[in-house]
């Protein structure tokens, strides 16, 4: 994607990951430490990481083609060079909102089934009785887990690791942004109001 209505596609794009990727890293921070919160934006957060992760290298293919018919200055390759670091930033966002929303999944199921099992009178008996047989049928069978909703350790750790990613998600995207400011604006506009312009 180069242009869009005439316009060169870069600076368009370029607003989307500025708003979208540090909301997504605001919001897995706050699913990470907030339960009423990941309940109701884990996954749609998971989603909104994904669209990110896949325009990233869209917004940054354009800023290459803008790259090659603009004057190449210090500021534009360095703008260049950090906008190529902004996929290194979106996908850990990414890969840990989708273990935030996975964690939660299956704590949500773990949590359903104990709840539904416990009501059972002869609990105890079904525990011990065949998967077959009448009381095995109401047996809760707990379902295998694979990011262990249930440990307080890596809970913290995926709480950290949220916290780290999302803070260098956000940093980044700040210098990205300064140094496309810098190499969009700088040395472009006057000190004093331009002289014969209404109103002025």
């Amino acid at each position: 994607m180069t242009t869009l209505n005439g316009l060169p596609a870069h600076i368009l794009l370029v607003h989307a990951i500025v708003v979208l990727l540090p909301l997504a890293a605001l919001l897995l921070v706050l699913c990470a430490l907030w339960p009423a919160a990941r309940r109701k934006l884990a996954g749609p957060n998971v989603l909104l990481s994904l669209i990110v992760v896949v325009l990233v290298p869209i917004t940054t293919d354009a800023g290459e083609w803008l790259e090659q018919r603009v004057a190449s200055t210090p500021l534009v390759r360095d703008h260049v060079a950090l906008g190529d670091t902004a996929l290194f930033v979106a996908i850990p966002v990414a890969v840990l909102a989708l273990v935030v929303w996975w964690r939660h999944r299956e704590a949500s199921v773990a949590h359903r089934a104990i709840t539904q099992g416990s009501g059972e009178p002869d609990q105890a008996q079904a525990d011990i009785a065949p998967a077959d047989s009448p009381q095995g049928k109401s047996r809760f069978v707990p379902r295998r887990t694979f990011l262990a909703p249930a440990s307080a350790v890596v809970t913290v750790v995926v709480t950290v690791l949220s916290v780290l990613a999302a803070g260098a998600a956000i940093y980044d995207i700040y210098r990205i942004g300064d140094s496309g400011a810098q190499a969009t604006w700088q040395g472009q506009i006057s000190s004093a109001p331009v002289p014969g312009e209404p109103g002025r």
